[in-house]
Parts: C-alpha cells; sequence; structure tokens
C-alpha cells in the first residue's frame, strides 16, 4: 500500500510539471533573468543572440534560433541594423504561452508588453518600477519603431561592446516609470531613456541589470 502510494505522488508531480515544461517547450519570447555581468558589453550582437540561446535552451526550449532585440549603428564601414529586422515574423509568446504580439507590425504598435507579460525564460516575472531591485531598463539600442539610430550620438554603448563609455537606448518591460512625469517615452516597452554609461553600476543606477528582449525568429 506504501509503495502504491509513493508511486501515486511520483506521477502526481511529475503531472503537475509537465504543463510548465510543454509551455516553456513553445515559449519564443522571453525577458533575460540574468546578463552576461558587463553591463552593456555583450559581446556585440553575436555574443548577445548567445546569451539568449543559453538560457533558452536551460529552460527547455530547443530548436530554436534566439536573438535579441538589439539595433546597432553605422560604425567601422559597415551599416546599421535594425533590432525589428532580427527577430523574424512573429507571432511570439511568452513561458506562460501568453501572445506578445502576431508579427513584427504588431510589435511595434500595440503589442502585449507588460509587467504580467514580460516574463523570464523562467516564467517569472521581472521586478519593475516600485520594486527592489527595479531591474525593468532593457537594452535595446533602438527607437520606438524598432529601427537604429542615425546620429552620431551613442544609443548602442560602441555597438554593445562597450562597459564603461557611451551609453545605450532602453526600454521599459513593465512599460512604467514615475507617476510625476508627463514623459510618454516612459511606457516605452523599447525606447524610455537613454542609459547612464555601459557600466553595471550605470545601468543600475537607472533601473537596470543588463537585461534583453529575446525572440524566436523560426
Amino acid at each position: 500500500m506504501r509503495a502504491a502510494i509513493c508511486l501515486a505522488l511520483v506521477f502526481a508531480a511529475a503531472a503537475a510539471v509537465m504543463p510548465a515544461s510543454a509551455q516553456q517547450a513553445s515559449m519564443t519570447f522571453f525577458v533575460t533573468s540574468v546578463g552576461p555581468g558587463k553591463g552593456a558589453d555583450l559581446g556585440g550582437v553575436d555574443g548577445a543572440d548567445k546569451q539568449c540561446a543559453s538560457l533558452a535552451q536551460a529552460a527547455g526550449s530547443s530548436g530554436k534560433t534566439w536573438h535579441a532585440y538589439l539595433s546597432t549603428q553605422a560604425a567601422d564601414g559597415k551599416p546599421a541594423i535594425n533590432a525589428k529586422d532580427r527577430i523574424g515574423k512573429g507571432p511570439w509568446q511568452n513561458a506562460k504561452g501568453v501572445m506578445i504580439a502576431k508579427d513584427v507590425a504588431d510589435l511595434h504598435g500595440t503589442s502585449n508588453i507588460n509587467k504580467q507579460t514580460a516574463l523570464s525564460e523562467k516564467g517569472e516575472v521581472i521586478s519593475g518600477y516600485g520594486d527592489q531591485p527595479n531591474r525593468h531598463d532593457i537594452l535595446t539600442g533602438s527607437q520606438a519603431d524598432g529601427t537604429a539610430f542615425a546620429d552620431s550620438s551613442d544609443h548602442t554603448c560602441k555597438n554593445w561592446t562597450s562597459s564603461t563609455d557611451g551609453s545605450a537606448m532602453l526600454g521599459h518591460s513593465d512599460i512604467t516609470g514615475p507617476p510625476a512625469s508627463t514623459n510618454p517615452a516612459l511606457k516605452s516597452w523599447n525606447a524610455a531613456h537613454p542609459s547612464r554609461g555601459c557600466s553595471p553600476d550605470g545601468l543600475k543606477s537607472t533601473g537596470g541589470d543588463g537585461l534583453l528582449y529575446c525572440f524566436a525568429v523560426n
């Protein structure tokens, strides 16, 4: 009898885990739970893509190609890259199976990105404005329409290779900022405000932790 009870408990535990695992296997969007640890120096966009892929695989998502939502600026004879052009066509859903956007136009129009949906690869909420610590600043280097900046200022921490000088455009994963502010950009998921430098401490000073948006391109 005792053996039968133990076996029943094992099956019950497995049944409880399976739905979450299945959801994460079908996940096509997440916010990284951790940054690489060098501020905005991600090792370029290739290094950022590897961070997305590594965390996705650890969470149980396989068979997908992951890209970070990052723009780069024209430099050293190389053209700019638009974040919106490197994330596939959609649709995208989070680790809980909730739809984020059906396509690129929807993502940059009426996307469903907010604190409750912009979950990590583990299906966890990213702490935001009013939480301790606040980690809602997500590296994007992008304008609100998902395109790269064309001016001479640094918006990408030297195309994601600097952990000291420079600045990067950030989005708010919780689309929230100080309630007294009248700046509508603070409710932007991808173009809220620039960072204070590119170091880990600089990113943390405005509510960041070197986190990324990751999208499955296939």
